[in-house]
């Protein structure tokens, strides 16, 4: 089984499904609630387990019920979450989350014991980045603790995957320290101060993060796919085509695929085809976790074309 370690956050998700997405100061009715576990980490985590993978995940969760109901749930997974340390200080971080008809989603974000994953917590997890084939981490989590555990991969010789999401006011200095660097079309441009979002923009946006450090950047285009870039130029991989339901964990369940892909020995364009489909099944369900696809669903996916 390949062997995915994931350094992150994890909360409970309070999804909306309404008809469109309220205006600034406009209430919009007729709504319906999914409450569900989410958080990037988690989800990222989830993703990769059902896809086939044995995976460990670092994070901080409240010492709540909340708290206890999210670790319950990820061994429940068979997630080892001894790596999920419980703050005493902090709730169980909280996510707010409408979705309209299309798909689309607004999320806010009260990060609470994921701000206090220290990097103390992950320096001790030595044992973790030794066992681990690839690490995946993402920008949930106090940015200190990010580059940690970046580095605690790099001294161990383990490919490391970045989702820079959400993306930090003060940018990020450790791009040196990822081997696949995965934002969207947004995330790259903000990263890298390159505007606009066509192919051509994309790829120049790549091409200053790659300057910066990232040995390859994957900019996720949503349903067209993603867009390669490294040291043989840029690709861009198409996606399935799907009929997005909510786009919550898309991402997520993109960045949990491409660990397993790439940890199986696939070539990397063979990884993102995978990690495309996974992306696109979460679309056509509600919620988070509850969205993430099995890995038969997506070979299912991937053979009907």
């Amino acid at each position: 089984m390949p062997r995915v370690l994931v350094v992150g956050s994890a909360n409970v998700d309070f999804t909306v499904a309404l008809a469109r997405l309220p205006a600034p100061g406009e209430t919009v009715t007729n709504g319906t609630l999914l409450v569900n576990h989410g958080g990037k980490g988690a989800n990222q985590a989830v993703a990769a387990r059902r896809l086939g993978a044995d995976v460990r995940l670092i994070g901080c969760v409240g010492d709540d019920a909340s708290g206890r109901e999210v670790r319950a749930a990820l061994a429940a997974e068979g997630i080892d979450a001894s790596g999920v340390m419980a703050s005493a200080e902090a709730a169980t971080g909280t996510a707010l989350i409408t979705v309209d008809a299309d798909g689309r989603n607004q999320i806010a974000v009260a990060p609470g014991a994921n701000r206090a994953l220290t990097v103390e917590h992950v320096t001790s997890r030595a044992d973790d980045f030794a066992w681990a084939e690839v690490v995946v981490a993402s920008c949930e989590v106090p940015l200190v603790t990010v580059r940690a555990a970046l580095a605690a991969a790099r001294r161990h010789r383990v490919p490391t995957i970045l989702n820079p999401a959400p993306v930090p006011d003060s940018g990020l200095d450790f791009l040196d320290l990822v081997d696949y660097l995965t934002p969207n079309a947004g995330e790259a441009s903000r990263l890298s101060g390159v505007p606009g979002t066509d192919d051509a923009d994309v790829s120049g946006a790549a091409d200053a993060l790659r300057v910066r450090g990232a040995r390859c950047v994957l900019v996720t285009l949503g349903e067209r796919g993603v867009l390669m870039c490294g040291d043989a130029g840029a690709e861009r991989i198409p996606a399935p085509s799907v009929k997005a339901v909510d786009t919550t964990a898309a991402g997520d369940a993109f960045n949990g695929a491409l660990a397993v892909a790439l940890t199986e020995g696939r070539a990397l364009t063979a990884a993102l085809g995978f990690a495309n489909a996974a992306a696109a099944l979460a679309c056509t369900r509600r919620g988070a976790q509850a969205s993430l696809p099995s890995r038969e669903e997506v070979l299912r996916l991937l053979r009907e074309g």
